[in-house]
């Protein structure tokens, strides 16, 4: 049972995430890729199939629907349990040449139990990373919990898609945004090998800090000034971790900075970009090209 406690932060959480379809609704984001259409516009509707055996693990169940050409709602079958996730595949891509590989986790509204595409639907992240490489398989996973269970299966589904694509293990990038965040800092504290860089957006750090940087693996850590549900504390508190596990090790502050950046953004940055929030105001970081260009440049 959920205590008093957990009920008040689950509908915090909540209230402050449905900011992001009031973002959705400015000029702003509407020009972009990214935003969200209505769930009846998916496209390409096929019959599903009539078999409903089970597949065995370590196979996919590819979905029957596709959505701005997201093909939606896959399953992985795995020994963590079945993934739910959805993936861009560019046209392009035959296998001959190896592309990026991105992951993007969300916060509460976009998680699985809320409905298969919801976090395409309230989120731009998957949208707006297509801006930014042509040649760049995109996947958005749909997760339960933003815990362990959510790290073991997101660390899965990254293997797997590593294992089943020809991916440049040099261009393996992920974002996480709220508990999303939470889920990919444990990603990160347990399996930073298998990526590039990260991209940390109004959340906290709940991994391990060690193996990020014994791997020297680049972080850009975000967050509002006023974030209604995290605040900046601890994304400030992350920063801190970091560099003086840097400092420990002997890099120069030059070679910190290239590794780890703060980002805090004040008041102005959310009411001129339209939220009515800063939480829920997070998915305008997907539409600046300082934070997402950082990210893909790495």
């Amino acid at each position: 049972m959920f205590s008093i406690q957990q009920i008040i932060s689950l509908f915090l959480m909540l209230s402050m995430e449905l900011g992001i379809a009031g973002c959705g609704a400015n000029a702003k984001l509407q020009q972009s890729a990214g935003t969200s259409v209505p769930p009846a516009n998916i496209q390409d509707t096929q019959e599903p199939s009539s078999d409903t055996s089970p597949e065995p693990e370590g196979e996919v169940a590819e979905g029957t629907e596709f959505y701005q050409g997201f093909r939606m709602d896959n399953v992985l079958h795995a020994p963590e349990g079945d993934i739910h996730y959805h993936i861009y595949i560019p046209d392009s891509y035959d296998g001959s040449e190896s592309y990026a590989l991105y992951l993007t986790l969300p916060g509460y509204v976009g998680l699985y139990f809320q409905g298969a595409g919801q976090n395409l639907y309230s989120e731009n992240f998957a949208f707006a990373a297509l801006q930014y490489n042509d040649k760049m398989i995109v996947a958005a996973p749909q997760l339960n919990d933003w815990g362990k269970t959510s790290a073991e299966q997101t660390i899965a589904l990254t293997e797997y898609l590593l294992a089943h694509y020809n991916i440049d293990p040099d261009r393996v990038y992920a974002n996480g945004y709220s508990g999303g965040g939470e889920t990919m800092s444990r990603v990160l504290g347990m399996r930073p090998d298998l990526f590039t860089a990260y991209l940390h957006c109004s959340s906290q750090w709940d991994g391990a800090y060690e193996p990020v940087v014994k791997a020297r693996i680049p972080v850009y850590l975000v967050v509002g000034e006023g974030d209604e549900y995290y605040g900046p504390g601890p994304t400030q508190g992350a920063y801190d971790m970091f560099h003086e596990l840097y400092t420990e090790a002997g890099l120069s502050e030059e070679e910190i900075d290239r590794l780890v950046v703060l980002d805090i953004k004040d008041a102005a940055y959310f009411t001129e970009g339209g939220a009515p929030n800063q939480h829920g105001g997070g998915n305008l970081f997907a539409q600046d090209p300082e934070i997402m260009g950082w990210l893909f440049g790495q």
